[in-house]
Order: structure tokens, then sequence, then C-alpha cells
């Protein structure tokens, strides 16, 4: 089935979709992204990305393209027009056209693409089995913080521990402490207290990671926001991943670590489920 996608106000079968090549996100990665799940039909906690979003827009001295409730009806005629009932809406917004150079007019006017991606997240094999994951130097640059489409050095690390036989990588400092996944926040468990890098410019704070810390009150865990070195983290109890495109995943090994008996942990299974809950009760 041809996707129906969104650029710049056209809704157009995904083979007839086009983007300058003097775009600046083609052309210098001057962009920003968003993906919000889709479970049900419906946007999970979109609003706390479309938050965030602005905040990245922010940053980089971007306009917003569209108000923000133009963006959530464009982000639900497409998921009507594709009959989406679970996965993601990817949003995107460049800062625009103009001959490659390293100066840029202010006030370019952004182009905004959006499309859907069907995919199961709530029953995903990963979830049953566990990832493995490899560490890796953290060679990206220092405004983690900014969610841009910078992502060349994330793909080529997760492209590096898949070819050793893994499933994804965690990233660490020159400290030698973790920062966060490919392309998710890390977390691990020691007795009843979680430990997740704090939200800096080191790391992307997540918008599951936010609920997933709203949500422990629930679990009487104790909440550390501290860097955790590597080896901490081959000995933790249990470890596990967050992210919108995956929800909340269980670790079960680091570098040929096994964690406990290898298998999920009955917490991080507890919290994914709780999690879901949330979303399903919130989704709209």
């Amino acid at each position: 089935m041809t996707r129906t996608v969104y650029i710049n106000g056209d809704y157009l079968p995904e083979n007839e979709a086009k983007i300058s090549i003097f775009d600046r996100g083609f052309l210098m990665a001057d962009s920003v992204y968003e993906v919000s799940a889709v479970i049900d039909g419906k946007l999970a906690d979109n609003a706390a990305h479309l938050r965030r979003l602005e905040r990245s827009l922010h940053e980089l001295a971007m306009p917003l393209p569209l108000p923000l409730a133009e963006i959530v009806a464009v982000q639900k005629r497409l998921i009507a027009a594709n009959n989406l009932q679970e996965g993601t809406v990817y949003l995107h917004v460049t800062r625009g056209e103009a001959d490659r150079d390293f100066l840029y007019d202010p006030n370019l006017p952004p182009n905004l693409v959006m499309f859907t991606q069907a995919r199961a997240i709530i029953n995903s094999p990963a979830a049953e089995k566990g990832l493995r994951v490899m560490t890796q130097a953290d060679i990206r640059w220092a405004r983690r913080d900014i969610k841009t489409t910078q992502l060349l050095a994330q793909s080529l690390a997760k492209m590096t521990a898949v070819a050793a036989g893994y499933d994804d990588t965690w990233l660490m400092d020159d400290a030698g402490n973790i920062t966060e996944g490919s392309s998710n926040n890390a977390w691990i468990r020691r007795g009843q207290t979680l430990i997740t890098r704090p939200p800096t410019h080191d790391i992307l704070n997540g918008i599951t990671r936010q609920a997933a810390i709203a949500l422990l009150g629930a679990f009487g865990m104790t909440l550390e926001e501290r860097p955790f070195s590597v080896e901490e983290a081959h000995h933790a109890d249990e470890a596990f991943l967050s992210s919108a495109g995956a929800f909340i995943l269980p670790v079960v090994e680091i570098d040929g670590h096994r964690l406990g008996d290898g298998k999920p942990g009955a917490f991080t299974r507890q919290l994914r489920e709780r999690y879901i809950q949330f979303l399903r009760e919130t989704a709209e």
C-alpha cells in the first residue's frame, strides 16, 4: 500500500513526494524532528513531543512551521489516510531552502514533512526476549538535548553493534560513563534504586523517559539521576532502555555480561505494562 505523506500543506502519495536539493536539512542536517507513537489509532503522549519540538526549534532559532493545533490536525489526518492502528508519526522541520552556505537568512520559511510508519510496538518480540547491547565511544556533537537529524554517529554505532552480533548500542563518554543509546535513554536498576543520566546537554530528555519517571511512585523505587559507568551497568540487577518508538525494552546483556538470569527483569516488565496502560488512557 502506498502511503500518503505530507509536505508543506500538500498530502501526496509517497512516490510523488519531493524536497529541494537546496534544502538545508538535506545539505547540512539543519533540521529537527519528533516521532510520536500511535496506538489503537491514536496519538500517544503527543503534546509532550510537540513541547519538545518547540524547544528544539527555539534552540536553533527556527520558527514553528504551523500552529501546534494545525500540526496535530495533520498528524491525525495522516493516521486516518494510512489506516494506521499502531506505529509512529514522523515529523521533520528544516530551516528551509537556500544555496549552500554556512551562513543563512534567518527569515527563511521552514519546510515541514510528515509521514507514518506501521510497526508492532506493544507486542514487540524484544519485550519478551530482551536486548543485547554493546558499549561504544560517544562521538556525537555536544548538544544532544536538541533533537536534530544529525544521526550519522548513532547510525554507524548501531551498525557496528549489529555487525558484532548485538541488538543495539549504548554510548559512553570520555570518563567511561553511559550517556544514552542509539535512539533511546539508558537505565539500570540496583536494588530499589533506578539510575539514569540527568537531562543535561549530554542526552536527549526523552518523552518516554519523562513519563517513566512520573510513573515510578507506584513502584516504591528511588530515582538517582546521575552518570553511571559501564562497569556499574555490567553488574546491574536489571537494565532497560526507553524511547517513543520502542516504549520500554529490557536489556539482558551488556558487552557480553549477562544481567541476572539473562531474562527480562520483573520490574522492567511491570514498568512497561504500566507505561502502555498510561498511553492507552491518555492517547487522543
